[in-house]
């Protein structure tokens, strides 16, 4: 992680049958995603059985409460509608205003204390 990013990873469980459903609002959801300024990375993968999904985003530490409260809220309850978090890790050091947000995903917080990004 380099310094002012946060990545966050999300891992879903996809409830029954609804993957299909899943996939057509994600495609709502990344082009919103695509156009905010200090996201850096934002993808979708899903398990061969289509039970599990992760998110794996990435952003500039001021963008996160943005996606969370402007471009993602108005497709929570779709979305949690369809999936169930199931954990949320993130990396990097979030401010008290994103942490409030992320915590009610039930997020645990991985500080970096070596390496490197290129």
């Amino acid at each position: 992680v380099m310094e002012n990013e946060i990545i966050c990873v999300f891992t879903l469980a996809v409830n029954e049958g609804k993957f299909p459903e899943f996939k057509h609002l994600v495609s709502e959801i990344v082009p919103k995603v695509d156009k905010e300024p200090g996201t850096y990375a934002y993808v979708y993968s899903v398990s061969d059985d289509q039970k599990v999904a992760h998110i794996i985003e990435r952003y500039h530490t001021d963008a996160v409460v943005s996606h969370i409260d402007d471009t993602f809220s108005p497709f929570a309850e779709r979305f949690l509608s369809l999936v169930s978090v199931t954990s949320l890790t993130v990396y990097g050091t979030p401010t008290s205003e994103a942490k409030k947000r992320l915590d009610s995903f039930g997020a645990v917080y991985m500080k970096p204390f070596d390496g490197f990004s290129k």
